[in-house]
Order: structure tokens, then sequence, then C-alpha cells
């Protein structure tokens, strides 16, 4: 089958088109002017603001002019991950989409349903000249994944709707009222690089296989962290005289790491012993995360030694502060019943020419537990001599279960589909708490199709669930008061 001949026809053609638009987070020039084109050849009015956030406004339909504005959200950027023997440019090529069923997933990379489902449904909504709705403003916002400077630098005044839908939520029966708030973690630190001693044998260590995942949807399932995983079998090397020489761990902070490598060298009357502790202790590790990591491998190559290696002082307490470093969940919520309260992501490890970074994201829909953890992050890199950084912090966004636009909602997918919703809070980041800064008034909610495997290769979005998507959206337009 032809994606575009999907039903809903309008949001499948339209998420073709968006797909089509290389789209990373921080380089989104094109996308804005997709969007900006988009909204012209319509007529409609648009402009993008000062940052580079799309608002395309439509008026409302005839006998709806009595009500409220709507403001419909979503975020233009995308989470850029592939598999390591896919050979795709992300900066280049559009997504390369297939259908499995009732899935629609990308060929080894991302899909961009995260939030390109969101705004898919916008474009169909504005284009149409068939569906009733009162006057709509689209914002269409970027940087949602690596900082959410597009809902940051929006400034007061920009928005008219009273009302907004953020279509940014992953599960098909969930009506979002909350969401966590994060902080970037970076601890940094020089090493003085050593000459490789003479007779070294060369091994790199990979761990790969791993499925990885959103770090705040995804942190509660016990999923394997490639770089935690690294740093226990480097950790047997303390014993060994091992000396690294480079490692690469990790890509972004909001995904789960899947793959780690590592190149060290040992000295050879040491390396076949090393070399049989770190092969055991790999199949321990692949015997506790059978469950959750059925394709876990971790290989041993022997490649070149290196010639600059680093000195075992700086070795021992880096290997030391990640070991100590938290990853996973910290805390669940005591106010609502299985959330992740507070949790830590160790996202990004990066060794090589003498510096060391290690990344992560901190994220708690409780501020001043997300500062907690943050500081002891900070302790245990400060006491192995790293010098460590915050940034890049988001507030959470605190329900409001007696919410009018909630109301409206819930009884909009009762009245559809026989059932009652889930109204939850979320341990991902919604750009809904940062808006609300500025637009304290604005009555939120967030909901969305079924996407699984966000900010992985494995990503997919349910075929079935767009639909029921679909149909509640075009139903909650007509509700609203």
């Amino acid at each position: 089958m032809d994606i575009n001949t999907l039903e809903p026809t309008p949001v499948w053609s339209n998420f073709s088109k968006l797909n089509a638009v290389p789209r990373p987070s921080k380089k989104e020039e094109r996308v804005i002017s997709f969007m900006l084109e988009f909204g012209n050849k319509l007529g409609l009015e648009t402009f993008s603001d000062e940052i580079g956030n799309v608002i395309i406004r439509k008026p409302a339909t005839k006998g709806m002019e009595n009500k409220k504005m709507i403001t419909l959200q979503s975020h233009l950027d995308m989470v850029h991950q592939k598999n390591a023997d896919t050979v795709f440019d992300f900066d280049t090529q559009g997504i390369e989409m297939f259908i499995d069923e009732d899935w629609v997933k990308a060929k080894g990379t991302t899909l961009g349903a995260d939030n390109g489902m969101g705004v898919a449904a916008i474009m169909a909504l504005l284009e149409s000249d068939s569906i009733s709705h009162p006057a709509l403003e689209a914002l269409f916002t970027i940087d949602e994944e690596t900082g959410m400077t597009g809902a940051f630098e929006l400034k007061a005044g920009v928005l008219k709707g009273e009302i907004l839908l953020n279509l940014d939520t992953e599960e098909d029966d969930e009506i979002d009222i909350g969401c966590a708030g994060g902080i970037d973690v970076t601890a940094t630190r020089k090493y003085n690089e050593k000459d490789g001693s003479h007779g070294d044998a060369g091994i790199e260590i990979t761990v790969k296989g791993l499925t990885g995942g959103h770090s705040g949807m995804d942190i509660h399932r016990g999923r394997g962290n490639a770089n935690k995983i690294m740093n226990r079998l480097l950790f047997l090397g303390l014993d060994y005289n091992v000396r690294i020489s480079s490692l690469n761990g990790g890509s972004l902070r909001n995904a789960i790491p899947r793959e780690s490598v590592c190149k060290l060298n040992v000295g050879r009357k040491h390396a076949d012993k090393f070399m049989k502790k770190v092969n055991k202790l790999s199949e321990q590790i692949k015997a506790e995360l059978s469950v959750q990591e059925p394709n876990l491998i971790i290989e041993l190559t022997d490649v070149k030694p290196a010639k600059k290696v680093m000195g075992l002082g700086a070795q021992e307490k880096f290997i030391k502060a990640v070991y100590a470093a938290h990853n996973g969940v910290y805390a669940m919520s005591g106010a609502i019943d299985d959330l992740v309260e507070t949790s830590n992501n160790v996202a990004k490890v990066e060794v090589e020419n003498g510096k060391i970074s290690v990344g992560c994201l901190t994220r708690s829909s409780v501020d001043t537990a997300k500062l907690d953890l943050a500081n002891s992050l900070r302790s245990a890199f400060e006491l192995s001599g790293f010098d460590v950084e915050f940034s890049g912090a988001y507030p959470g966004w605190n329900p409001n279960p007696n919410s009018e636009i909630l109301t409206i909602v819930k009884n909009t997918y009762t009245d559809l589909f026989k059932e009652e919703p889930r109204v939850v809070a979320c341990h991902a980041g919604l750009e809904c708490g940062i808006l609300g800064q500025n637009y304290p008034d604005i009555d939120m909610v967030s909901f969305g199709p079924t996407i699984l495997g966000a900010h992985s290769p494995d990503e997919r979005v349910s075929i079935s669930s767009v639909q029921k998507f679909w149909n509640l959206l075009l139903e909650i337009l007509k509700n609203t008061n």
C-alpha cells in the first residue's frame, strides 16, 4: 500500500510531504520555509517569529464564529537516530517509510511521527474546506527535542487562542494534563595523554543491539544503557592496567543510548585474562537483561594499539564517576500512581584527544527533586575532578484536573469510543509547561495517536490509532464553547 492512500488521507498525505523535508533539531530552516510556503499558498495569515516558530491562523467556519479560538500546537523538529549499519544522511534525505500491518515504520531510522503526526493533522485542518471548526491558530514550534527553544522564545502576546491543544501525546487512550521538567547536566574534564607502552595489545569493545527509546517515556522499562554497560566492562580493566584511547557512546540526551564503542590498550601479558573477564561479565549482563534486551551484542575485536592513551589516575576517576552517576528511575510519584517522578539518563559519553565529556538529562515533575538529583550527579563528577555545568532547564506542567477543556475532551472521547480515557501526567517534557509561563490563562490538554519506540529506529505509529486520533480531534472542535 502507498502511505498516501491510508485513512485519513489528508493526514497521511501531509505526513508524507513533511517527512520529505530534512528537519533535525537546530537545523529547521528548510521545514520552516516549507511551513511558511504551505500557509501562504492557502491564503491564510502566516508568519514566523524571531526564533523561527511558525504561526498560521484560519477564520472560523460559518456558524462557529462565536466559539473560542483554539491554538493547535506541535513541534517541527524530530529526533535523528539510525542503526549503525544504516546508511542515511539526515541532513539531505527524507525519511524512507513503509507499512507493516497496522504500523508505519522507517527503514533503519527514526520515523518522525513524534511530532510529525501532530503537525500533519494540523496541516490537514488548515487546508480543509469541508471541516467545521472555530477560529484556529496553528503554532509550529522549533527545537523541541534539544532544548525547547521555540517554546522558551515565544513572546507573550503572540498567541490569540484561549484553548491550546498540544498534539504530542503518544498513547491514543490518554489525555495528558501534566509533564516533567528537565535539566541538562554536562561533566567535562581534561586529561594528560600518555604514550602507549611498547608491545601493548589493542582491543575494541562494542556494545550494540539495545532497544533504546525515549529517555522520559521509556525510562521505567529497565532497558539497557550502552554507556553504563560499557562502564561496567571498563571497571574490570582497573585490575589489568587497561588504558583507554577513545570512547564514544550514545548521541542525544533524550534518547536512551543504544550503542557504545571503546578502543583501549592492554599489556599483552594481561590481555587474555582481561578478555576472559569481559566475556564472562558480558554473558552475565546479557542474562540480567535477557527479557528487556534480547538482541544485546557485546563484541571484542583485535585492533591496532593506540599511540596515545589516558593516564591511569584520570582513567580511574572517570570510570568511577560514571559508575557513581545514577541512571534510570530515581523516584516514583507520591501523588500519581505509576508515574515516574524523577529520573536521569546518562546519555552521551565521549573520550578522545585529552578531553572527557559526559552528558545527562535529568527529569522530574518536582523542580526541587530535579535539582536534588542534578546535584547528586554534580557531586559524583566534581569529586573526580570534573567541571559540571547545568543548562537547558525547563519547567514541568502542573496538572489542572478542573480544566474546562479537559472535561470537554473527556466527554467527547467517552461519547465517541464508549469508554473513558486515561487522564494522566507523563514523564516526558511537553512544551505546555513552558508556554504556560507567558500564557497563564490558556486552557491546555495534550493528546495524540499511539506511537511506540519514539527517539529510536524502532519508532512506529499505529495506522488505526491515527484514524481514532483524527476522529477525536474533529469532534473536539465541534464541542468546544
